[in-house]
Parts: structure tokens; sequence; C-alpha cells
């Protein structure tokens, strides 16, 4: 596992370095300043996971430094104050700024260890707390003993062991975030970080600062980048990035090192990162709105996630699965599926995937009030089945009017899409601009139709 972070802050010499020894020998990794100018200056290279901080030093003192970091809202982790001549008011003082402790001198090293490791500690499980409530919703590992999912296990597995940047793909609701998970937890940084942002949710004009922090005169603005130093971020919908946040990634990716908004300090970062994506990044790439390079860089170990419609037999596990986790987390009276139920659920088609297959469960167990649940009372709870889109439809020479809603859509999408290529003789930029589409929607669009722009070329 990744050591811990920590900087300590003392300008006397004696005490800088036999610290420092001690915590190296603990498996620490440290850094020291020796003054309040050289900590902010390694504060700004890289976020520590722990602070060490004597309160008596020339210029700047401790709790002004303290302060300073308390009102710039850049007291991201636990600060330890160190004191010779402390009083009760001073040690009040630092707790109300947000110092974790207070040690006196000279040091007792068993007790300074004990505060570094409870402070550690605490801060661990504010996260983990975190972590827990993001994973309450879905499974810790990956469901299913079907072949599919044995053969996902053990690439996960493979894709662990290696500092390999991981891209996941598939649709919405199969489980990326869950095998995400999976890989953080078997990989060597397990007992570190897992952070997980959904780019598409961050608003492009400040996606940069969200990913890599910014700087402005003295105050520092972490970043994810920041944040999961030592652990995995995982980043999902990593096509709705914005140019500037792909040219900042592509560099750190290629140098080791990332630049914060607003700054010019190199800041190198070891963290384990994995991108998902419900759609084929080649169509991005196509339609000139994710970066080619960026592309060949995080596509190097992709991971198919397949639909729930691909592996059926996974289907019962998941119900048992689910029934269990919303009698354990939710309170709900336990249920159990008759055979017949279980029968038609794995013939059933799953648009939404696990996660359609997750809230069906849930609405069951509120709703119903018999022990079992019936194949009648599943067909009620989801309605009438659509079938899915799955073969050319130009073929289908039924009558639009005869089609379920969903197939008629596709049918007249396939059909108007066909007619369209013909006309710009398979140019898919006049094709755009004919139907009034963004280039990359576009590309999913006819990829999601099985049309093959390409064929209606000269």
């Amino acid at each position: 596992m990744t050591a811990q972070y920590i900087l300590v802050v003392d300008d006397e010499p004696d005490i800088r370095q036999l610290v420092s020894e001690i915590l190296e020998d603990e498996g620490y990794e440290v850094e020291t300043a020796e003054n309040a100018e050289e900590a902010k200056e390694l504060r700004r290279k890289r976020r520590p996971d722990l602070v060490l901080l004597d309160i008596w030093m020339p210029g700047q003192d401790g709790i002004s430094l303290l302060k300073d970091w308390q009102n710039s809202s850049s007291l991201v982790c636990p600060v330890i104050m160190m004191s010779g001549h402390g009083t009760i008011e001073t040690a009040v003082e630092a707790t109300r700024l947000g110092a974790h402790d207070f040690i006196e001198k000279p040091l007792s090293i068993a007790k300074m260890l004990l505060c570094i490791e409870n402070a550690l500690r605490s801060e661990q499980l504010v996260q983990e707390n975190k972590e827990l409530r993001d994973q309450i919703s879905q499974p810790q590992y990956p469901v299913g003993n079907s072949p599919i999912m044995v053969k996902l296990r053990e690439q996960a597995d493979r894709i662990s062991k290696h500092n390999s940047l991981v891209l996941i793909y598939g649709e919405g609701g199969v489980g990326k975030e869950v095998f995400a998970r999976y890989i953080h937890s078997q990989s060597d940084n397990s007992g570190r970080l897992f952070l997980k942002s959904t780019v598409s949710l961050i608003p492009k004009d400040n996606m940069s600062n969200e990913l890599f922090g910014s700087e402005s005169d003295d105050k520092i603005t972490y970043g994810l980048f920041d944040q999961a130093q030592g652990g995995t971020l995982y980043l999902s919908d990593i096509g709705a990035l914005s140019k500037d946040a792909q040219k900042r990634l592509l560099i750190a990716l290629r140098q080791g090192y990332f630049t914060r908004v607003g700054g010019d300090s190199h800041i190198p970062f070891n963290v384990k990162l994995i991108f998902s994506s419900q759609h084929d990044l080649r169509d991005d790439v196509e339609a000139d709105s994710f970066d080619k390079e960026l592309y060949l860089e995080i596509s190097v170990v992709p991971l198919m996630i397949p639909e729930l419609r691909e592996h059926p037999e996974d289907v019962p596990e998941l119900l048992n699965y689910y029934v269990d986790q919303q009698i354990e987390h939710e309170g709900l009276p336990y249920r159990h599926f008759s055979v017949p139920a279980q029968n038609f659920l794995r013939n059933y088609q799953w648009l939404g995937n696990i996660r359609e297959l997750s809230n069906l469960v849930q609405r069951l167990l509120i709703l119903g009030t018999d022990s079992e649940i019936t194949q009648e009372e599943v067909e009620e709870a989801i309605g009438t089945e659509i079938p899915v889109f799955s073969q050319e439809l130009s073929q289908n020479s039924d009558s639009l009017f005869e089609l379920p809603l969903r197939q008629a859509r596709e049918q007249f999408e396939h059909d108007y899409l066909d007619h369209q290529l013909k006309l710009v003789e398979g140019n898919v930029s006049k094709l755009a601009e004919l139907v009034q589409m963004e280039r990359t929607h576009l590309y999913r669009k006819m990829r999601s139709l099985k049309i093959d722009p390409k064929k209606y070329g000269k």
C-alpha cells in the first residue's frame, strides 16, 4: 500500500530530523519545513495526509498559519500542533481552528505516534463512511457465476495487479462502478481512498478546477487528483471531459505530473485511474469532441461489461442479492421470488440492466404483502415488455403502426437517416448540419441503429 505522507513543520533542525527518522522507520513518507513559507510551498506541491505543526516559529507562527488554512478552506487533512511553551488558551484556540490534537515538547515519541495513528484513522473512518453511503445501493463485488461474469472477474483480478489505466465500457446500469470498486479492492492501494466523480455532472467551465484544483495568491483549492493521491480515482462518463481538461489529463498521463489552474507548479501524482463510458469513445474521436491521443492513452486496457440480457442465468442470484440488501439496509420485509417469476425475469430484456432489476426488487418488497412474489405480480410491476431492437430495421416488413412504440421510433429513425445519408453521400458533417444534430450524438445514434455512414460514400 502507498505510504501515508506527513509534513513536519518546526524551526528546530534537531526536532525535524528526529521526528522525520522516527516516522520513516514507522513506514510513513515525510517531508520537513522550517517555517510557514516552506510549509505553504510544500502543501502547494502536494496534499499531505497529516501535518505536524509547531506553534512558535520565526516569521508567521503556527496558530496564524492554521488560521490562514482554515479561512481559505484548505485545511483538508488532520493537523497536530506541537509546542514547548503551550498554554490551555493556546490549545483551545488551536482546537477551535480545526487542529485534531495538541502535544507538548519535549515530545513523547509514544504519544506522538499514537496521536498520529488516531488522527489518520479518524480521517480514514470519515472517508470510509462516505464510501459506504455510496456503496449501499450496489454490490460490493460483481454478482454472478455465469461464464461471462467469471471471466470478467478474472480479467478484473489481473488488471488490479498492475498500474495500467483502465477504461470500462457498458450500457447504463450494467455495473461499471461495481467493477471499478472491485478492481480497487483487489489492488495494492485498497486501503486508501476510492474517489468517484461523474464527469458529465461537472459544469464544463469548472471541470479543470474540479479535477486538478486551482491556485490564486496563497489560496490553494485541491482537486480530485490531489485528494486521490495514493488511492484510486474513478471518472465515469469520461467522454464529457472538456477540451481544457482533456489537455491537462493528457499531460498528466504522459509526464507524470499535473498543474493546477492558475498555478505553474508541476505536481507529481500517484493515482490509480479508472475511466468509464456508456458508448464507444471512437465516436467522439471521429466527431472531434475527444482528443485522439488521449483516447489512445486511456484505452490500453478496456473492460467490456455486457448487458444483463447477455447473461440471464445470473438473474436469480441478483434477485436474491438485492432482496437481502433491501432487508438489511432498508428494513423491508422478506419476500422470495417464485420459480415461475424467476423464470419470467430470466427471459425479460432488462433495458435498464442491473439497475432496473434492483429498482424492481425494491418496488416489489415495498408494495407486496405476501411472502412469495408471483409471476403475475412481477408482470404487473414491470408492465408490458418492449421487444429489444436487434435486427436490421430495413428488413422489417411490418407496418410502423403494428410495432411497439420503441421499435416504431427506431424504424423511422433508421429509414430517415438512411434517406438523408444517401442525399449527402455519406458525409457525416453535412448530415449533422442537415438533420440539426451534434456530431457526437449523431455517431452514437447511427451506431445504435447499425448504420455505417462509410457505406454511403461514392
